[in-house]
C-alpha cells in the first residue's frame, strides 16, 4: 500500500515507522524537517517538503498533529493534503480535535472527491510506540473497512462509532472518563500514604478488585514516587477537555466533575506544570 503520514510527533513519529515496519510505500511529511530525516534514516520511506507533496498518489493518508488549527494547516490550501490527494484516496485524521472539525473535514474531502475519518487514538507515547493503540472512528463503513487492516499496523483496537464526528465524541467520552479517575486515585494514593501503607502491596491488592483501572496498573507508583514525565501533557489534557465542555453546552449538559478537575489542571499550569503527564493531580494534594 502507498501510504503518507502527516505530522512526526511523539505519536505520529512511531506509528508511521509501523507502516514502515509492515511493508507499506510510506512517504511522511513534518514542519521540523530535521525529524522527517530521521525518520527516513531509521525507517524505508520517503519525505516531502509540502503537505501537498507528501500525498501525491497516495491510497491512504493519514494525520497526527496537535489541534484543530494544526488540522487546518496541513489540510487546506495549495500546499496542503486535499491539494495533493487524488480522487477516492482515504484520509484519516488521528489528531483529537472538536467533533465540528471533523464534520467539516468530511464535507470539504467530499468536494475533492476523497473520502474522510476522524479517528483520534488512545494508549499515549506507549502504546503508539508498541503498536497496540484503541483507535476511535467515524465516517463512513465501506472506507472504515478498506483502512482497518492499515490501521492495524499500530493498533489493538480499531472501532468504528457512526458518522464522521463519532470518533472525536468517543474520544471525548474518552477523557471525561481519564479525568475523574486520576483525581480519585489521587487522592486515593494520598489517602493510602498518610495511612502508612505500602503503596505496591495496596496496588496489587486493589488490581484484583473493582478498583482496577489503566490508570491504577500503571499510574499508580509513579504517582506515589513524583514521577510525571510519561506522555500526554497537561496542556493536552485541557484542550481535550475544552472540546468535551464545548459539545456538552451544545446539548445543555452539566458536567461538574470534570470542570473541577480542568480547574485542578488549570492550577497546575499556572504554577509552570503544564508540561508534566496529567497524573501530576497528586501534586495538588
Amino acid at each position: 500500500m502507498k501510504v503518507s503520514f502527516i505530522g512526526l510527533g511523539v505519536m505520529g513519529y512511531p506509528m508511521a515507522g509501523h507502516l514502515a515496519e509492515k511493508g507499506h510505500d510510506v512517504t511522511v511529511y513534518n514542519r521540523t524537517v530535521s525529524k522527517s530525516h530521521r525518520w527516513v534514516e531509521q525507517y524505508s520511506g520517503s519525505y516531502a517538503a509540502t503537505p501537498a507533496q507528501a500525498v501525491t498518489d497516495a491510497d491512504q493518508v493519514f494525520m497526527c498533529v496537535g489541534n484543530d488549527d494544526d488540522v487546518r494547516s496541513v489540510v487546506y490550501g495549495e500546499h496542503g493534503v486535499l491539494a495533493g490527494m487524488k480522487p477516492g484516496a482515504i484520509l484519516v485524521d488521528h489528531t483529537t480535535t472538536s467533533a465540528i472539525l471533523a464534520e467539516e473535514l468530511n464535507l470539504a474531502a467530499k468536494e475533492k472527491q476523497v473520502r474522510f475519518l476522524d479517528g483520534p487514538v488512545s494508549g499515549g507515547q506507549a502504546g503508539a510506540e508498541n503498536g497496540v493503540l484503541t483507535v476511535m472512528m467515524g465516517g463512513e463503513a465501506e472506507d472504515f473497512s478498506t483502512v482497518e487492516g492499515t490501521i492495524d499496523s499500530y493498533a489493538k483496537k480499531v472501532t468504528l462509532l457512526g458518522a464522521a464526528g463519532s470518533g472525536q465524541r468517543c474520544k471525548m467520552v474518552n477523557q471525561l472518563c481519564i479525568a475523574g479517575i486520576v483525581q480519585g486515585l489521587s487522592e486515593a494514593i494520598k489517602f493510602a500514604q498518610y495511612a502508612e501503607l505500602d503503596i505496591k502491596t495496596v496496588v496489587e491488592v486493589l488490581s484484583g478488585g473493582a478498583a482496577q483501572s489503566w490508570q491504577l496498573d500503571n499510574r499508580a507508583l509513579t504517582m506515589a514516587e513524583g514521577k510525571f514525565d510519561f506522555g500526554f501533557a497537561i496542556d493536552w489534557m485541557r484542550k481535550d477537555l475544552g472540546f468535551c465542555f464545548e459539545e456538552a453546552e451544545k446539548k445543555g449538559l452539566n458536567l461538574p466533575l470534570a470542570k473541577m478537575v480542568d480547574g485542578f489542571y488549570q492550577q497546575l499550569q499556572q504554577q509552570g506544570d503544564n508540561r508534566l503527564d496529567t497524573s501530576s493531580l497528586i501534586k495538588l494534594l
